[in-house]
């Protein structure tokens, strides 16, 4: 029964939440089933199947953090070595931190690094030109101080395997993992996306109808500099045999112990949604008393989500084709997953009542390298608003996402400056904002990525 009421549940979702397409995969009692509701696009509709493809956006991480997993078995690598003894070319604002930063540190993004270059499609595309343009990124905390969301780690992680190997990043993952494991549909370049079924993102107009999003894939993942963070295109049959492969004994890839190594904590993560920790690259979180890990993506009108629960030898995979309430939609398709094969209910958090001091305190913008987060306290709330910065959408000849607009957020219990939003795309995301040495508020945690506060 619980596949019956799932796939109820998904249809309705899809309905309530606008979303054209969609594909959820369960694994259960060894047992693999799909779920596929919709069309691939609202201009030039087929019905999704099983092996229609998604971009998958951040889902890539868990691909990417896999193959230097096999690398470190094959002893080609030293997980606890510095990045540059196998990118000696790396250089950073800081040449310290450039000395010091670990391999490790950038699985379980405690490098430092800021989110992303700017300009990461400058140049030749190439991951060595990726790398050359580093000294640009910020870094907004000593190497191992504390987590932050990093793309560029990833992409820096790309040409690790690119010279540890001697390969394209592309063909070291095709012989590394994507062809051992048969996984026949999951792929980087558009001319091989094109050949088979896809699904076209969707992002909302002004008028509120859905129009096909351009460029295909996220804005910021379109050269192979970003592909090693965000650039694997797949369909729901091979993410379940990803997740198969990786609640498994390695498949003679990997031990059994290299896999569960990953899923095991490494950092604390600090209110937010995504999980509690960081294990390296997953995301562990404790839903109602069980280990889940698991690890999300959004790309240009396209959501991904993979979710583990190994004492359960459980998975779920939730693809969606629209934005921004593709993500809510995903959102949902896991709590009810959980609820019905697993009996475990998630509980949502309750705010406080509004105190318009701290709000007050708070209020501000706060910006990484590509986008603005503006917190306001106006006529007894506090919102949240984050978007792409104006002269970055201006310099830019691709379509980009919407913006997320102003979205109520309010306190948590306790005095760690955590929050919730209550509203919008982004609601149920958690964070907590910093505070420096005096006390005054320095930045603001969304998505386990910290934004700082401007001047």
């Amino acid at each position: 029964m619980s596949y019956e009421e799932l796939s109820a549940f998904v249809a309705a979702t899809a309905e309530e939440y606008g979303i054209p397409g969609a594909a959820v995969g369960i694994l259960a009692d060894g047992r693999e089933s799909r779920i596929t509701h919709g069309v691939t696009s609202v201009e030039h509709p087929l019905p999704v199947d099983g092996r229609t493809l998604f971009h998958l956006a951040s889902v890539t991480k868990t691909f990417t953090a896999t193959a230097l997993m096999r690398l470190a078995g094959q002893d080609r690598l030293d997980l606890a070595a510095p990045v540059r003894r196998y990118v000696p070319e790396l250089r950073l604002a800081d040449e310290e931190a450039a000395g010091r930063i670990t391999v490790l540190q950038l699985l379980n993004h405690t490098a430092g690094l800021d989110w992303n270059l700017v300009d990461a499609d400058e140049g030749d595309g190439s991951l060595a030109a990726f790398v050359a343009r580093l000294g640009r990124l910020p870094l907004i905390a000593p190497p191992g101080a504390r987590a932050s969301y990093s793309q560029a780690g990833y992409n820096v992680l790309g040409r690790v395997i690119e010279n540890v190997t001697g390969l394209p990043f592309e063909k070291a993952m095709a012989e590394l993992l994507l062809e051992p494991l048969g996984l026949q549909d999951t792929i980087f370049d558009l001319d091989d996306v094109v050949v088979r079924r896809f699904a076209v993102g969707h992002n909302r107009t002004p008028d509120g109808t859905l129009a096909p999003a351009r460029p295909w894939k996220s804005w910021r993942a379109g050269s192979r500099g970003n592909n090693p963070g965000g650039g694997i295109v797949s369909s729901v049959s091979d993410l379940l045999r990803w997740a198969r492969f990786q609640l498994g004994d390695g498949d003679g890839l990997l031990s059994a112990e290299a896999l569960d190594r990953m899923r095991r904590p490494t950092v604390e993560l600090r209110g937010s949604t995504l999980g509690d920790a960081f294990g390296i690259c997953w995301f562990v979180r404790d839903v109602d008393g069980v280990r889940t890990i698991g690890h999300g993506g959004s790309g240009n009108g396209q959501f991904a989500e993979l979710l583990l629960v190994p004492e359960h030898h459980f998975a779920l995979v939730s693809l969606a084709n629209a934005g921004p309430d593709g993500h809510l939609f995903n959102q949902a398709v896991l709590k009810r997953a959980l609820e019905l094969y697993l009996g475990v209910v998630e509980r949502e958090p309750e705010p406080l009542h509004h105190d318009e001091r701290r709000a007050r305190e708070v209020a501000g913008r706060y910006e990484i390298d590509a986008m603005n987060l503006d917190i306001v306290a106006e006529d007894g709330r506090l919102t949240l608003a984050v978007g792409i910065k104006p002269e970055i959408r201006a310099a830019s000849d691709a379509e980009m996402p919407p913006d997320h607009p102003a979205a109520a957020i309010g306190f948590l219990p306790g005095a760690a400056d955590e929050y919730v939003v209550t509203e919008g795309g982004l609601k149920g995301q958690r964070g907590f904002f910093s505070r420096g040495a005096d006390g005054a508020v320095t930045g603001v945690d969304l998505a386990g990525r910290l934004f700082g506060r401007t001047a």
